[in-house]
């Protein structure tokens, strides 16, 4: 705590500090020389691509992958094509560009996941230089090819190649160039000399940045910021401009007097900072430039060939050791071939509590704190000035915040005590900010820890998310870390210790020196009732790997039907598929694995198969029903259901519109029927055939359009257009009932109004329907003086009816009276009219009387 701001550096208004992460486990016999380097941004993996110590033809460089504090994750060598650069994703996969334009992906482990080309031209002219870049589509390419052209993938999980238009006047290799992503798109910027250059999908646009010096004639090196906001550019007359990427503000101008082209040159700003700073490293020098004339630089070895002039001695960085610097969000990390750093501005927070006699509201609180834990009079004192200027809640804030920029967990656990103590003198102070930042200082605290290597700051932190910190874990392997963090953070579980879990079921299934049993049952007790886990998931990963049988035994624990059968299927295992649909009850899901082994199977093999499961059949039968006649029929014709046979012949006749046709049909149906002896449907089907050829011999005679009716319908039109003869001849052949036959004809006679012939009919014999229904035929066609013919023939019974039917209330009334019958009198007298019936309903009423006294 004593020597907190040892290691600070002051540059205008700011001060600057260089924290040490780790020192590297790495043993690398010559440090970063010679060797392709390639660092992931938030504390991710460090890839080395090394050329061979031995030159010879056999001998191949070795791609090395290592963690933040120089552990190694894989080592290979290799095989392929030449490398030109080296990038990671933003999920953490490795890039290899190669010369020839592929660019290679491999995981976190070494394990080669895909690949892809940059295109046919890169193929033939060669990469002579790539840059991988992130943007807010995902992660990027570009390169130049040796006829100077630039290529651009802005999204490698979804690649589409632009081809950006060709720089006019361009005879040799950019001086330097850099990605940008503005305006929703990505373009390049370019320096050749002292122009510079935007290309993007359409043009190329010549752009001066605002102020630049005069004194420059060619820019050397160029640098973007993290955000893309921002850009620096390097002359050769040794000025840094900086300003923004649109190049239409100009932030500042410093003079670093350098004019040796740097190696490398990464911006430095935080957060919310309004101080603009670039990191420019030569070999073994170090130069921090900002918004003032100052920097912050180290004198170079004499030995190192950098052009140096008026120099300022007064402070500086050294490197030791060949090193590289790693962009972040709040800072850069510098890694060399002993140590990690990280440079970066001195927070707010920090600098107002740490800064040599700050009378800062925060300051004074830790002050207070150390007086109080030596227990000294002092302490009072110190909360007495900050309680008079209602200042005590800014401490407590400022100590919190310092705490989450504190990298040393006993610098953070001082800041958080002195927050603790002084949360003691305030009533209301909220605690959710203290509680936050002691749990998030746990969680980076672990993930710092050497043996994971991973180095987060609080912002980067707070801008990855949970989450995104979650999956790295994962995809390094670290299950129980992440599965501690998830409980610990009390994420919920489909989103923390279930995910995890799948995970590590995913890469446990893949462990070949195990037993299927053995991790099946492993797998099982670790999930147990997990919530949000897929079991199914986890077998589609094992059959990827080979493992049928597992992955089938793993299906065991899938509860949901839905899941487990398409991935048997595509295990080729049909059979238990069609149980499993089966079992779940779900008709669409058995129709789909039907559906599978009707096109994957022969055309025997599927019957046989569903006639060992009735259920599918009868769904198939019923689906062939409406889809698909003809296998219907073959399913009938293998099972020798003669009676499903003859139904579906008889069905199939009425889709034909030729007699021929549909009378073969129907002898086929008959055949059928009584091969399965059912005597009934095979003579109603003849009697069927009977009908058709006396239709057909009707409309041939008579030219009535009869054939395909029925026989009712048959008879009705025969008898409306007067073929009385052949209707007969019907009504004796099919043996038609009595009172059928006159239903028919009485209202086929009513319809025509052929009143005469009805009279007629009447008269032939006496009706088995009886005469009521010729009143009500009658008067439903409005002719009651026909209806009137028919009453007296009506049975004593129906008489009042057939009266009140043809509107003879004095008629019915007698009848009614006569038979002494209550509910026919009563029925009467509803239909009298109390003003025009007066001596009618007397006469009712006290023939009603009488019948009740008796």
């Amino acid at each position: 705590m004593a020597f907190v701001t040892a290691n600070w550096n002051p540059l205008g208004e700011a001060f600057y500090r260089k924290i040490e992460l780790y020192q590297m486990s790495w043993n690398l016999r010559d440090g970063l020389r010679d060797c392709l380097f390639a660092a992931a941004p938030y504390g991710g993996p460090i890839a080395l691509l090394k050329e061979p110590q031995r030159r010879s033809p056999s001998a191949r460089p070795q791609l090395e992958i290592y963690s933040s504090s120089g552990i190694s994750m894989a080592s290979f060598p290799w095989k392929s094509g030449p490398v030109k650069q080296l990038g990671w994703t933003v999920s953490d996969d490795l890039l290899c560009v190669q010369e020839d334009g592929t660019v290679l992906i491999y995981d976190l482990f070494g394990g080669f996941k895909r690949h892809f080309s940059m295109g046919n031209e890169v193929l033939q002219n060669h990469v002579m230089e790539a840059k991988v870049f992130h943007s807010p589509y995902g992660t990027g390419v570009a390169i130049v090819t040796g006829a100077f052209r630039f290529t651009l993938a802005t999204n490698i999980d979804d690649l589409k190649l632009r081809r950006l238009p060709e720089v006019p006047g361009l005879q040799g290799a950019p001086t330097c160039w850099a990605v940008l992503t503005q305006d929703r798109q990505s373009k390049v910027l370019l320096a050749s000399g002292a122009e510079l250059y935007i290309l993007d999908n359409t043009a190329c646009i010549l752009v001066t940045p605002p102020g630049l010096s005069p004194q420059a004639t060619s820019i050397f090196h160029m640098a973007v910021s993290f955000s893309y906001k921002y850009l620096a550019l390097f002359t050769d007359s040794g000025h840094v401009w900086m300003g923004s990427a649109n190049l239409k503000d100009k932030l500042s101008e410093v003079e670093t007097k350098v004019r040796t082209p740097p190696k490398q040159m990464a911006w430095c700003r935080r957060p919310k900072s309004h101080q603009p700073s670039v990191v420019i490293m030569w070999d073994r020098h170090l130069l921090v430039a900002g918004e003032c004339k100052d920097t912050i630089q180290y004198p170079a070895p004499k030995d190192c060939g950098v052009v140096v002039t008026d120099l300022d001695l007064s402070c500086g960085y050294h490197l030791d050791d060949e090193s590289v610097l790693v962009p972040e969000l709040d800072g850069v990390r510098i890694v060399s071939g002993t140590h990690h750093e990280l440079l970066q501005e001195v927070p707010a927070a920090c600098e107002e509590i740490f800064k040599i006699a700050s009378m800062a509201p925060g300051a004074l609180l830790l002050e207070a704190h150390k007086e109080y834990e030596k227990e000294s009079q002092k302490a009072d004192e110190y909360l007495r000035e900050i309680k008079e200027q209602s200042l005590l809640g800014e401490a407590v804030r400022q100590c919190v915040e310092a705490a989450g920029y504190e990298h040393e967990p006993e610098t953070q656990k001082t800041l958080l005590r002195a927050a603790s103590f002084g949360k003691c003198f305030l009533s209301n102070f909220p605690p959710e900010q203290f509680v936050s930042m002691c749990r998030d200082l746990r969680v980076l605290n672990a993930v710092r820890d050497y043996t994971v290597g991973i180095p987060l700051t609080q912002p980067q932190y707070k801008q990855m998310t949970v989450q995104v910190l979650i999956d790295r874990l994962v995809y390094r392997k670290l299950y129980p870390l992440a599965i501690e963090i998830c409980r610990y953070l009390k994420t919920p579980e489909y989103q923390g210790v279930s995910r995890v879990l799948k995970h590590w079921a995913c890469c446990k299934v893949q462990q070949k020196e195990e037993a299927d049993e053995v991790i099946a049952r492993a797998i099982s007790l670790k999930l147990g009732e997990a919530a949000g886990i897929s079991y199914s998931e986890i077998a589609a990963r094992a059959y990827e790997c080979g493992r049928t049988e597992l992955a089938i035994k793993l299906l065991e624990f899938e509860p949901r039907s839905g899941e487990q059968v398409p991935l048997l299927l595509k295990m080729k295992r049909s059979q238990l598929a069609l149980s499993k649909a089966i079992e779940s009850g779900d008709t669409d899901l058995v129709y789909t694995v039907v559906t599978y082994l009707k096109n994957e199977m022969n055309r025997g093999d599927f019957f046989m198969t569903l006639r060992n499961q009735p259920v599918a059949l009868s769904l198939y039968r019923q689906f062939c029903k409406y889809q698909e006649q003809d296998t219907l029929k073959d399913l009938f014709n293998q099972d020798d259901d003669h009676q499903e046979l003859g139904n579906f012949y008889v069905r199939a006749s009425y889709q034909e519109g030729k007699l021929e046709a549909r009378m073969a049909l129907l002898q086929s149906a008959v055949d059928e029927y009584n091969k399965a002896k059912n005597e009934f449907a095979a003579k109603a089907t003849e009697e069927e055939m009977r009908l058709l050829r006396f239709q057909r011999r009707v409309e041939e005679e008579k030219a009535e359009r009869v054939l395909g009716s029925s026989l009712q319908d048959t008879m009705h039109c025969l008898l409306t257009a007067g073929l009385h003869k052949q209707a007969e001849q019907l009504y004796k052949d099919f043996r038609v009932p009595d009172k059928r036959y006159w239903w028919l004809k009485l209202t086929a006679l009513a319809e025509k109004e052929d009143w005469d012939e009805l009279e007629k009919f009447a008269k032939s014999k006496k009706s088995p329907i009886g005469y009521l229904p010729f009143v009500e035929v009658c008067v439903k066609h409005r002719n009651k003086y026909e209806a009137k013919k028919y009453v007296s023939k009506v049975t004593p019974e129906q008489r009042v009816k057939a009266h009140l039917a043809v509107g003879e209330l004095e008629g019915a009334a007698d009848v009614a009276i006569e038979r002494r019958n209550e509910g026919e009198i009563s029925l009467v007298l509803s239909r009298c009219s109390p003003t025009t019936d007066r001596a009618l309903l007397e006469r009712l009423n006290r023939a009603r009387s009488t019948v009740a006294k008796k």
